[in-house]
Protein backbone atom coordinates (compact mmCIF):
# COMPACT_ATOMS: atom_id res chain seq x y z
CA UNK A 1 0.00 0.00 0.00
CA UNK A 2 2.76 2.48 0.89
CA UNK A 3 4.44 1.72 -2.67
CA UNK A 4 1.43 2.84 -4.46
CA UNK A 5 1.22 5.66 -2.59
CA UNK A 6 4.75 6.53 -3.45
CA UNK A 7 4.17 5.82 -6.75
CA UNK A 8 1.22 7.71 -7.67
CA UNK A 9 2.96 11.03 -5.49
CA UNK A 10 5.68 10.68 -8.17
CA UNK A 11 3.57 10.66 -10.72
CA UNK A 12 1.84 13.86 -9.80
CA UNK A 13 5.43 15.32 -9.54
CA UNK A 14 7.26 14.35 -13.14
CA UNK A 15 3.42 15.52 -14.60
CA UNK A 16 3.57 18.85 -12.10
CA UNK A 17 8.00 19.42 -13.94
CA UNK A 18 6.40 18.61 -17.53
CA UNK A 19 3.41 21.41 -16.70
CA UNK A 20 5.81 23.25 -15.69
CA UNK A 21 8.51 23.36 -18.45
CA UNK A 22 5.99 23.21 -20.70
CA UNK A 23 4.89 26.90 -19.17
CA UNK A 24 8.55 28.12 -19.46
CA UNK A 25 8.47 27.34 -23.18
CA UNK A 26 5.48 29.28 -24.01
CA UNK A 27 6.35 32.28 -22.01
CA UNK A 28 10.24 31.80 -23.70
CA UNK A 29 8.08 31.87 -26.94
CA UNK A 30 5.93 34.55 -26.23
CA UNK A 31 9.12 36.98 -25.13
CA UNK A 32 10.62 35.99 -28.64
CA UNK A 33 10.87 39.54 -29.80
CA UNK A 34 9.95 39.61 -33.99
CA UNK A 35 11.99 42.12 -35.89
CA UNK A 36 9.50 43.67 -38.54
CA UNK A 37 9.86 45.84 -41.76
CA UNK A 38 6.79 47.91 -43.57
CA UNK A 39 5.36 47.32 -47.21
CA UNK A 40 5.88 50.66 -48.78
CA UNK A 41 6.62 52.05 -52.07
CA UNK A 42 9.46 52.96 -53.24
CA UNK A 43 10.89 54.15 -56.56
CA UNK A 44 12.54 51.26 -58.52
CA UNK A 45 13.51 50.73 -62.00
CA UNK A 46 11.18 49.69 -64.57
CA UNK A 47 12.23 46.79 -66.69
CA UNK A 48 11.27 45.57 -70.16
CA UNK A 49 11.91 41.61 -70.29
CA UNK A 50 12.92 40.34 -73.68
CA UNK A 51 13.98 37.05 -75.31
CA UNK A 52 18.14 36.79 -75.71
CA UNK A 53 20.26 33.99 -76.40
CA UNK A 54 24.21 33.67 -74.78
CA UNK A 55 26.97 33.11 -77.10
CA UNK A 56 30.70 33.05 -76.52
CA UNK A 57 33.12 36.22 -76.89
CA UNK A 58 35.81 33.71 -77.56
CA UNK A 59 35.47 30.74 -79.86
CA UNK A 60 38.20 30.01 -82.52
CA UNK A 61 38.76 27.03 -85.02
CA UNK A 62 42.70 25.69 -84.78
CA UNK A 63 44.04 24.56 -88.01
CA UNK A 64 46.85 22.53 -89.18
CA UNK A 65 50.08 24.52 -90.24
CA UNK A 66 51.88 20.73 -91.39
CA UNK A 67 50.91 17.84 -92.70
CA UNK A 68 51.20 14.70 -91.30
CA UNK A 69 48.35 12.13 -90.03
CA UNK A 70 46.88 12.35 -86.70
CA UNK A 71 48.08 10.40 -83.97
CA UNK A 72 46.28 11.75 -81.00
CA UNK A 73 43.07 13.85 -80.32
CA UNK A 74 42.95 13.48 -76.68
CA UNK A 75 39.60 15.47 -76.29
CA UNK A 76 36.04 14.77 -77.62
CA UNK A 77 33.42 16.90 -78.38
CA UNK A 78 32.36 18.90 -74.79
CA UNK A 79 35.54 17.92 -72.99
CA UNK A 80 36.56 20.84 -70.92
CA UNK A 81 40.19 21.31 -72.28
CA UNK A 82 42.82 23.75 -70.30
CA UNK A 83 45.05 26.53 -71.52
CA UNK A 84 47.99 24.73 -73.37
CA UNK A 85 46.72 22.02 -73.32
CA UNK A 86 47.16 19.24 -76.39
CA UNK A 87 44.58 18.76 -78.49
CA UNK A 88 45.72 17.52 -81.34
CA UNK A 89 49.33 15.66 -81.97
CA UNK A 90 50.23 14.42 -85.70
CA UNK A 91 53.06 11.87 -86.85
CA UNK A 92 56.13 13.85 -87.27
CA UNK A 93 58.78 11.69 -89.15
CA UNK A 94 59.22 14.31 -92.04
CA UNK A 95 59.59 17.09 -89.91
CA UNK A 96 62.07 15.47 -87.63
CA UNK A 97 63.82 14.35 -90.96
CA UNK A 98 63.92 18.02 -92.68
CA UNK A 99 65.61 19.30 -89.22
CA UNK A 100 68.57 16.97 -89.07
CA UNK A 101 69.16 17.55 -93.29
CA UNK A 102 68.71 21.56 -92.16
CA UNK A 103 70.96 21.11 -88.84
CA UNK A 104 73.38 19.38 -91.30
CA UNK A 105 73.09 21.69 -93.64
CA UNK A 106 74.56 24.32 -91.00
CA UNK A 107 76.97 22.55 -89.72
CA UNK A 108 78.74 22.56 -93.66
CA UNK A 109 77.94 26.41 -93.96
CA UNK A 110 79.64 26.89 -90.85
CA UNK A 111 82.76 24.87 -92.37
CA UNK A 112 82.84 26.66 -95.37
CA UNK A 113 82.36 29.69 -93.85
CA UNK A 114 85.29 28.99 -91.33
CA UNK A 115 86.97 28.20 -94.42
CA UNK A 116 86.31 31.41 -96.32
CA UNK A 117 87.66 33.47 -93.79
CA UNK A 118 90.84 31.95 -93.32
CA UNK A 119 91.41 32.48 -97.36
CA UNK A 120 90.32 36.24 -96.72
CA UNK A 121 93.08 36.37 -94.22
CA UNK A 122 95.73 34.64 -96.36
CA UNK A 123 94.56 36.86 -99.59
CA UNK A 124 94.57 40.18 -97.31
CA UNK A 125 97.71 39.75 -96.18
CA UNK A 126 99.50 38.76 -99.64
CA UNK A 127 97.51 41.64 -101.11
CA UNK A 128 99.33 44.06 -98.75
CA UNK A 129 102.78 42.00 -99.95
CA UNK A 130 101.63 43.16 -103.53
CA UNK A 131 101.90 39.12 -103.91
CA UNK A 132 98.70 38.33 -105.44
CA UNK A 133 96.35 39.99 -107.88
CA UNK A 134 93.76 42.68 -106.73
CA UNK A 135 91.32 40.24 -108.96
CA UNK A 136 92.20 37.13 -106.71
CA UNK A 137 91.95 39.62 -103.30
CA UNK A 138 88.29 40.35 -104.81
CA UNK A 139 87.78 36.56 -105.22
CA UNK A 140 88.85 35.69 -101.44
CA UNK A 141 86.15 38.43 -100.28
CA UNK A 142 83.32 37.52 -102.48
CA UNK A 143 84.13 34.02 -101.01
CA UNK A 144 83.87 34.56 -97.77
CA UNK A 145 80.54 37.03 -97.88
CA UNK A 146 78.61 33.88 -99.58
CA UNK A 147 79.81 31.65 -97.16
CA UNK A 148 78.58 34.25 -94.72
CA UNK A 149 74.99 34.57 -96.70
CA UNK A 150 74.86 30.84 -96.61
CA UNK A 151 75.74 30.28 -92.84
CA UNK A 152 72.12 32.79 -92.58
CA UNK A 153 70.35 31.27 -94.66
CA UNK A 154 71.14 27.40 -93.17
CA UNK A 155 70.35 29.24 -89.65
CA UNK A 156 67.04 30.49 -90.93
CA UNK A 157 66.32 26.76 -92.56
CA UNK A 158 67.02 25.07 -89.06
CA UNK A 159 64.54 27.61 -87.53
CA UNK A 160 61.97 26.43 -90.07
CA UNK A 161 62.40 23.28 -89.86
CA UNK A 162 61.73 23.25 -86.00
CA UNK A 163 58.61 25.52 -86.26
CA UNK A 164 57.26 23.11 -88.51
CA UNK A 165 58.19 19.87 -86.22
CA UNK A 166 56.60 22.10 -83.23
CA UNK A 167 53.42 22.26 -85.43
CA UNK A 168 52.79 18.95 -85.23
CA UNK A 169 51.74 19.55 -81.44
CA UNK A 170 48.43 21.39 -81.67
CA UNK A 171 47.90 23.41 -78.62
CA UNK A 172 44.72 25.08 -76.86
CA UNK A 173 45.13 28.62 -77.13
CA UNK A 174 42.68 29.00 -74.12
CA UNK A 175 40.74 26.83 -71.79
CA UNK A 176 37.22 26.27 -73.17
CA UNK A 177 34.75 23.36 -74.41
CA UNK A 178 35.66 21.39 -77.57
CA UNK A 179 32.46 22.69 -79.89
CA UNK A 180 33.26 20.49 -82.52
CA UNK A 181 36.49 17.56 -84.05
CA UNK A 182 36.93 18.21 -87.88
CA UNK A 183 39.54 15.15 -88.11
CA UNK A 184 39.56 11.67 -86.76
CA UNK A 185 42.54 9.66 -86.00
CA UNK A 186 44.93 8.49 -88.63
CA UNK A 187 43.24 10.91 -91.01
CA UNK A 188 46.06 12.94 -93.24
CA UNK A 189 45.63 17.01 -92.57
CA UNK A 190 47.50 18.90 -94.90
CA UNK A 191 48.17 22.56 -93.82
CA UNK A 192 45.16 24.71 -93.30
CA UNK A 193 42.75 22.11 -92.76
CA UNK A 194 40.17 22.67 -89.57
CA UNK A 195 41.17 20.69 -86.72
CA UNK A 196 38.83 21.51 -83.40
CA UNK A 197 36.55 24.05 -83.00
CA UNK A 198 36.28 25.46 -79.24
CA UNK A 199 34.77 27.92 -77.17
CA UNK A 200 35.55 29.55 -73.77
CA UNK A 201 33.36 29.82 -71.04
CA UNK A 202 34.87 32.53 -69.32
CA UNK A 203 33.65 35.51 -72.06
CA UNK A 204 29.69 35.53 -72.24
CA UNK A 205 27.24 37.96 -73.48
CA UNK A 206 23.84 38.41 -74.80
CA UNK A 207 22.14 39.31 -78.13
CA UNK A 208 19.35 41.18 -78.36
CA UNK A 209 16.61 42.13 -80.75
CA UNK A 210 14.70 45.13 -79.48
CA UNK A 211 11.76 46.38 -80.29
CA UNK A 212 12.42 49.90 -82.41
CA UNK A 213 9.70 51.41 -80.06
CA UNK A 214 12.25 50.74 -77.26
CA UNK A 215 15.58 50.99 -78.17
CA UNK A 216 15.69 54.69 -77.49
CA UNK A 217 14.96 54.10 -74.13
CA UNK A 218 17.53 51.28 -73.90
CA UNK A 219 20.23 53.13 -75.80
CA UNK A 220 19.84 56.70 -73.47
CA UNK A 221 20.05 54.76 -70.16
CA UNK A 222 22.40 51.86 -70.97
CA UNK A 223 21.73 49.24 -68.16
CA UNK A 224 20.07 45.73 -68.55
CA UNK A 225 20.33 42.83 -66.14
CA UNK A 226 20.02 38.84 -66.95
CA UNK A 227 17.40 36.91 -65.31
CA UNK A 228 18.60 32.92 -64.97
CA UNK A 229 16.29 31.88 -62.54
CA UNK A 230 15.96 33.97 -58.72
CA UNK A 231 19.52 34.91 -59.87
CA UNK A 232 20.01 38.50 -61.57
CA UNK A 233 23.16 38.97 -63.55
CA UNK A 234 24.16 42.87 -64.00
CA UNK A 235 25.64 43.65 -67.59
CA UNK A 236 28.98 45.49 -67.52
CA UNK A 237 27.73 47.29 -70.50
CA UNK A 238 25.53 47.20 -74.04
CA UNK A 239 26.83 46.85 -77.56
CA UNK A 240 24.52 48.82 -80.25
CA UNK A 241 24.12 48.16 -83.86
CA UNK A 242 22.45 51.40 -85.23
CA UNK A 243 20.43 49.53 -88.21
CA UNK A 244 17.46 48.26 -88.45
CA UNK A 245 16.19 44.64 -89.06
CA UNK A 246 13.82 45.73 -91.96
CA UNK A 247 11.26 42.71 -91.53
CA UNK A 248 11.63 42.47 -88.01
CA UNK A 249 11.71 46.39 -87.40
CA UNK A 250 14.14 45.88 -84.35
CA UNK A 251 17.51 46.38 -83.38
CA UNK A 252 20.55 44.00 -82.36
CA UNK A 253 21.55 44.63 -78.53
CA UNK A 254 24.48 43.05 -77.08
CA UNK A 255 24.94 42.31 -73.82
CA UNK A 256 28.28 42.37 -72.56
CA UNK A 257 28.43 40.12 -69.46
CA UNK A 258 31.02 40.00 -66.65
CA UNK A 259 33.75 37.24 -66.82
CA UNK A 260 32.60 34.14 -65.20
CA UNK A 261 29.04 33.99 -65.52
CA UNK A 262 28.16 31.00 -63.80
CA UNK A 263 24.74 28.84 -64.57
CA UNK A 264 24.99 30.09 -68.59
CA UNK A 265 26.21 28.65 -71.53
CA UNK A 266 26.46 29.73 -75.22
CA UNK A 267 23.13 29.04 -76.76
CA UNK A 268 20.73 29.13 -73.91
CA UNK A 269 17.68 31.62 -74.31
CA UNK A 270 17.09 33.74 -71.67
CA UNK A 271 15.74 36.44 -70.05
CA UNK A 272 17.28 39.81 -70.52
CA UNK A 273 15.62 42.92 -68.51
CA UNK A 274 16.22 46.58 -70.55
CA UNK A 275 15.64 49.60 -67.54
CA UNK A 276 13.18 51.84 -69.72
CA UNK A 277 12.67 54.09 -66.72
CA UNK A 278 11.24 54.26 -63.07
CA UNK A 279 8.10 53.61 -61.04
CA UNK A 280 6.38 53.40 -58.08
CA UNK A 281 6.46 49.66 -56.50
CA UNK A 282 5.65 48.30 -53.42
CA UNK A 283 8.35 47.00 -51.31
CA UNK A 284 9.55 45.13 -48.86
CA UNK A 285 12.67 42.90 -47.44
CA UNK A 286 13.93 39.75 -49.70
CA UNK A 287 14.44 37.80 -46.48
CA UNK A 288 10.63 38.11 -45.26
CA UNK A 289 9.42 35.59 -47.88
CA UNK A 290 8.47 32.71 -47.04
CA UNK A 291 8.48 29.65 -49.90
CA UNK A 292 6.33 26.80 -49.73
CA UNK A 293 7.24 24.72 -53.10
CA UNK A 294 5.84 27.11 -55.49
CA UNK A 295 4.06 29.32 -53.32
CA UNK A 296 5.03 32.51 -51.58
CA UNK A 297 4.16 33.97 -48.87
CA UNK A 298 4.89 36.52 -45.72
CA UNK A 299 3.87 36.43 -42.28
CA UNK A 300 1.72 39.19 -41.39
CA UNK A 301 2.05 41.07 -37.71
CA UNK A 302 -1.45 42.91 -36.64
CA UNK A 303 -0.85 43.88 -33.32
CA UNK A 304 0.13 41.05 -31.07
CA UNK A 305 -1.29 38.21 -33.97
CA UNK A 306 0.82 36.58 -36.35
CA UNK A 307 -0.52 35.15 -39.54
CA UNK A 308 0.93 33.59 -42.84
CA UNK A 309 -0.15 35.23 -46.32
CA UNK A 310 0.24 34.31 -49.70
CA UNK A 311 1.35 36.79 -51.87
CA UNK A 312 2.19 37.22 -55.43
CA UNK A 313 5.96 38.30 -55.96
CA UNK A 314 8.22 40.62 -58.72
CA UNK A 315 11.30 41.40 -59.56
CA UNK A 316 14.04 41.11 -57.20
CA UNK A 317 15.84 44.81 -56.57
CA UNK A 318 18.87 44.25 -54.19
CA UNK A 319 17.64 42.90 -50.93
CA UNK A 320 13.95 44.20 -51.54
CA UNK A 321 11.71 42.46 -53.59
CA UNK A 322 8.54 43.91 -54.83
CA UNK A 323 4.76 42.69 -53.49
CA UNK A 324 2.45 42.50 -56.86
CA UNK A 325 -0.77 40.99 -54.86
CA UNK A 326 -1.40 39.83 -51.09
CA UNK A 327 -0.22 42.69 -49.19
CA UNK A 328 -1.01 46.79 -48.74
CA UNK A 329 1.17 49.45 -48.60
CA UNK A 330 2.02 50.30 -44.76
CA UNK A 331 1.32 46.52 -43.29
CA UNK A 332 3.95 45.12 -41.47
CA UNK A 333 5.73 41.82 -42.06
CA UNK A 334 7.54 40.11 -40.34
CA UNK A 335 11.81 39.56 -41.32
CA UNK A 336 12.55 36.32 -39.42
CA UNK A 337 9.92 33.71 -40.52
CA UNK A 338 11.19 31.08 -38.32
CA UNK A 339 10.19 33.00 -35.21
CA UNK A 340 7.09 34.28 -36.84
CA UNK A 341 5.99 30.83 -37.49
CA UNK A 342 6.87 29.77 -33.96
CA UNK A 343 4.63 32.58 -32.72
CA UNK A 344 2.01 31.72 -35.02
CA UNK A 345 1.33 27.93 -34.22
CA UNK A 346 1.67 28.89 -30.27
CA UNK A 347 -1.08 31.64 -31.17
CA UNK A 348 -3.05 28.86 -32.85
CA UNK A 349 -2.60 26.60 -29.71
Amino acid sequence: MEKLVLKQRLAVSVFAVVLAFAAVSRAAIADMSLETATAHYDVAPRERVLDGRVEAIQQATVSAQTSGRIAELPFDVNDFVDAGAVVARFTDTEQRAALDSAEATLAESRARLAQAEQEYERAAKMIENNTISQARFDQATADRDSARARLNASIAGVEAAREQLEYTVVRAPYAGIVAQRHVELGELVSPGQPLISGLSLQSLRVNVDVPQSLFHEVRTIGKAAVHVGDQRIEAESLTYFPVADDAANTFRVRVNLPDGAVTLYPGMFIKVGFIVGEAQRLLIPAEAVVRRSELSGVYVVDADKVSLRQVRLGRRYGESIEVIAGLDDGEIVATDPVRAGIRAKEQAN
